[in-house]
């Protein structure tokens, strides 16, 4: 009997013993091609022996050194490689363990950032429905994942209000352009925060391309330079959480490049790690940092694993990687093969409602009807024997249900690692339109 407290308490779970390349390998030798990098973690497979190499040195130097003390080389040097290429005026990197610290540092800092430039009373924060900002109970209450927070309402931020997604294949009216869409979706911001009071709101947060619970959504083109004038207009800080689909995801080290605008605050995980250690980090716009340091001097704030070198190591190793073997040009590559092998297999499929994403992060929404667009019956819980008859077949895909309003709907997330072959991207898909044939019969 195993002692873990697992996710699934009537599930039993094989052993992961190794990795190599696109594959997870289990205690009986079956391989598993990765094809969502587990949830969009890990970008450069399992293995990779540079990153490999720069752990065990690192750990061999300096394992630990408490951030209250002192600062370590791995930390600085990563600062420094992520600030290089970061949009203008993000110049300082506050290091965590995952994305649901750093979207609560995010959160926290918004808020003393008002208090310390005298606006103590601006410290509410608006975001979206089906988003997802973490698990931790500030990053839970600011997530639209409703079936998420539908456990624990009583924990939940009553200063966090929620304003419509951005989902033009379920919200773009027939009798209006995608432009048209986007500037009335950008607009609920605005109301919300006149609602509120300008004197009252900290800060907006939002995915640029949403995760795991709308399945790899981009807005529509437009949509956040109209936030950003909105952010702007009201003083607002404008929060981008990118911890999915940031660092090289999407086809651009961040993802926010593509929509032309520079937040205040961006959020970064997974694939800043790749899953070799567990890091996030927070990057801070300068007015931001200065405001601190010209007044309390100290951001009130602290983990005990923040800047731990030997994942600031792993990280910088990640990082170096994908910068040195063009791995942004790949991803957006392979993006393009993905969708082109999507859209030949599944675009005709009858259940097959939408195909989606940028880059290697590809949602897939599943209907009943593709004209009325009307969801899979929710009992059926068509995602949860998707996963499994991927799984059944060797590959690790990412379905999850709720993707209408946190309890209709089914999508599966695909975030496979960057080093794939074009071969792993034919098996990736060959894989998954057998499960989803076996599951949903065409």
């Amino acid at each position: 009997m195993s002692h873990v407290l697992h996710r699934h308490l009537r599930q039993t779970y094989p052993l992961a013993v190794g990795g190599d390349g696109a594959y997870l390998v289990d205690s009986s030798g079956k391989r598993y091609l990765d094809g969502s990098g587990g949830a969009a973690v890990s970008c450069l497979g399992h293995g990779h022996p540079a990153v490999v190499a720069a752990v065990q040195q690192q750990v061999a130097r300096l394992a630990y050194a408490h951030t209250s003390f002192f600062s370590s080389e791995p930390a600085e040097a990563l600062a420094d490689e992520l600030v290089t290429q970061a949009p203008a005026g993000l110049e300082s990197v506050y290091f965590v363990s995952g994305g649901s610290e750093a979207v609560e540092a995010a959160l926290k800092l918004a808020v003393q950032y008002h208090a310390e430039c005298g606006r103590p009373d601006k410290n509410r924060v608006v975001a979206r429905w089906q988003s997802y900002h973490g698990n931790t109970l500030g990053a839970l209450s600011a997530g639209g994942n409703r079936w998420r927070r539908g456990q624990f309402p009583s924990l939940l931020l009553e200063q966090i209000a929620h304003i419509p997604e951005c989902y033009a294949y379920r919200g773009q009216r027939h009798d209006e352009s995608a432009e048209q869409y986007g500037a009335r979706m950008a607009q609920a911001l605005e109301d919300e925060i006149l609602r509120q009071g300008p004197d009252r709101v900290a800060a907006f947060v939002a995915e640029p391309v949403v995760g795991a619970t709308l399945g790899a959504v981009p807005a529509v083109a437009g949509y956040f330079s109209r936030i950003r004038e909105i952010c702007n207009r009201h003083g607002v800080l404008l929060i981008l959480d990118e911890v999915m689909c940031g660092m090289g995801r999407t086809g651009t080290l961040y993802a926010c490049e593509q929509e032309g605008v520079v937040p205040d605050l961006l959020v970064i995980a997974k694939g800043l790690g790749a899953g070799y250690q567990p890091i996030g980090a927070l990057l801070v716009q300068q007015r931001i940092v200065d405001a601190l340091r010209d007044g309390s001097g100290f951001f009130q704030h602290g983990h005990t694993y923040l800047g731990h070198p030997v994942a600031c190591a792993a990280a910088l190793a990640v990082q170096r990687v994908i910068r040195e073997e063009g791995l942004l040009a790949q991803v957006r590559s392979l993006g393009e093969t993905l969708a082109q092998l999507l859209a030949e297999r599944l675009g005709d499929h009858p259940n097959v409602g939408d195909l989606r994403g940028r880059g290697l992060f590809r949602g897939i929404e599943l209907v009943a009807d593709r004209a009325s667009k009307v969801p899979l019956p929710a009992e059926w819980r068509t995602h949860a024997r998707l996963k499994a008859a991927a799984f059944e077949r060797g590959l690790l895909c990412y379905p999850m249900g709720g993707t209408v309003d946190g309890r209709q709907g089914d999508h599966v997330l695909l975030a496979p690692p960057f080093v794939c072959s074009i071969g792993q991207m034919h098996e990736l898909v060959d894989k998954l339109a057998a499960a989803l044939d076996s599951v949903l019969p065409r």
